[in-house]
């Protein structure tokens, strides 16, 4: 299976996904490449966009070959069969750590200004990448999303290896890919458009996103996304003040659906 760019993949990732549509679904891309890819799935879903910030830890004389990986929340994973593959020391391992960890924090700020991350507590969080090659990002990203909450975990790629499962399996709870060739050797052999995606592009994903987000949710004047607390379960709502309202009108939607339903809204 051949992808002309990651928009189309993102749209065929996202009808593969189509059986999550109305649930309380957040949409979190991996930056840089994984984020249109993302935000084409949000698109379908009409779900949330976020982005759950990685590094990865490439070795030294070859970098595109992830040896590990960084997150937000202090996560870190280490592919050991990399390390020993490669023969990549401590102090080399550490050398390249303490040089990324400076760009995760500035690519957060880049991206999300001072913003929270999404609220991912209770919900199903899809994390999805233009791809699995070693798999240390997208385990490191799953991770982040299981420290903050998510009830359950879908990792969504376009392509991976044939050992996607044995990689990942016990990261996520669901593992959704659209082709896991045997011939797999690099993510970008399976686009004909791999160009490097550029910040700017990632966050005009994630603008237009909320934009369409807030549009498709009924955004009206006070509307907003807001979060109670059930002591330690944290819930995602929305509160809607319409002009000349008098009382209120809560809400509660059961399991296997969301305030994202524009069934729930319509009742609410």
């Amino acid at each position: 299976m051949r992808f002309a760019n990651r928009l189309e993949a993102g749209r065929r990732l996202g009808e593969r996904l189509e059986y999550l549509r109305g649930q309380d679904v957040v949409v979190l891309g991996l930056p840089r490449g994984g984020v249109p890819v993302a935000a084409a799935v949000a698109e379908a879903l009409d779900a949330p966009l976020d982005v759950l910030l990685v590094r990865k830890l490439g070795v030294p004389y070859q970098p595109e070959l992830g040896m590990g990986a960084i997150g937000e929340d202090g996560v870190r994973v280490i592919n050991q069969e990399v390390l020993r593959a490669t023969g990549v020391g401590p102090d080399d391992l550490a050398a390249v750590e303490e040089r990324e960890r400076p760009l995760l924090a500035e690519r957060g700020a880049r991206y999300r200004g001072a913003a929270p991350p999404a609220c991912v507590a209770g919900r199903t969080a899809v994390v999805v990448d233009d791809g699995v090659a070693t798999g240390s990002t997208a385990r490191a990203a799953c991770r982040i999303a299981r420290a903050r909450g998510a009830a359950r975990i879908v990792l969504a790629v376009p392509v991976a290896p044939r050992d996607f499962a044995r990689r990942l399996g016990e990261d996520a709870d669901d593992l959704v890919c659209l082709d896991t060739p045997w011939d797999f050797a690099a993510v970008g052999q399976f686009y004909t458009d791999f160009t490097q995606v550029e910040d700017e592009e990632v966050t005009t994903c994630l603008r237009r996103a909320a934009e369409r987000h807030r549009h498709t949710a009924g955004a009206a004047s006070g509307a907003r996304d807001v979060t109670v607390a059930a002591g330690a379960v944290r819930l995602g709502g929305r509160l809607t003040v319409p002009d000349g309202a008098t009382g209120i009108v809560l809400f509660a939607h059961g399991s296997g659906s969301s305030r994202h339903s524009p069934r729930n809204r319509f009742v609410a």
